[in-house]
């Protein structure tokens, strides 16, 4: 069993940047793909980014493109969300995600066999 732990999330302004971290309880080189999502009061879990074991293949979700930048240490067993320009709609619970498996759509929540528990961002305008 994979345990991810997400850390960093706070209270920001908008404009403000951020860092996620996601620790994850085993070596992440195995898991093949780790993805970020996010989910809003009232609103469903949506896909925000995510990158292949070797971090030569990101993917973003269109309203993030430019601002967040995704990365993994695998030495460290950690991946971060660094999030820059951040706006109020922002604003989420974000969960860590893993994948062992290498699924061919990174983007889907239904190919993550593992999760976090969350950490809150809230951005205020």
């Amino acid at each position: 069993q994979v345990q991810l732990v997400e850390s960093g999330g706070r209270l920001v302004q908008a404009g403000d940047s951020l860092r996620l971290s996601c620790a994850a309880s085993t070596r992440i080189g195995i898991l093949y793909t780790m993805g970020w999502f996010r989910q809003a009061p009232g609103k469903e879990r949506e896909f925000v980014t995510a990158i292949r074991w070797n971090g030569n293949n990101t993917y973003y979700r269109e309203s993030v493109k430019g601002r967040f930048t995704i990365g993994r240490d695998n030495a460290k067993n950690t991946v971060y969300l660094q999030m820059d320009s951040l706006k109020p709609e922002d604003t989420a619970v974000y969960y860590c995600a893993a994948d062992p498996y290498g699924s061919t759509w990174p983007a889907r929540a239904g190919i993550y066999v593992y999760w976090g528990q969350g950490t809150q961002v809230t951005v205020s305008s």
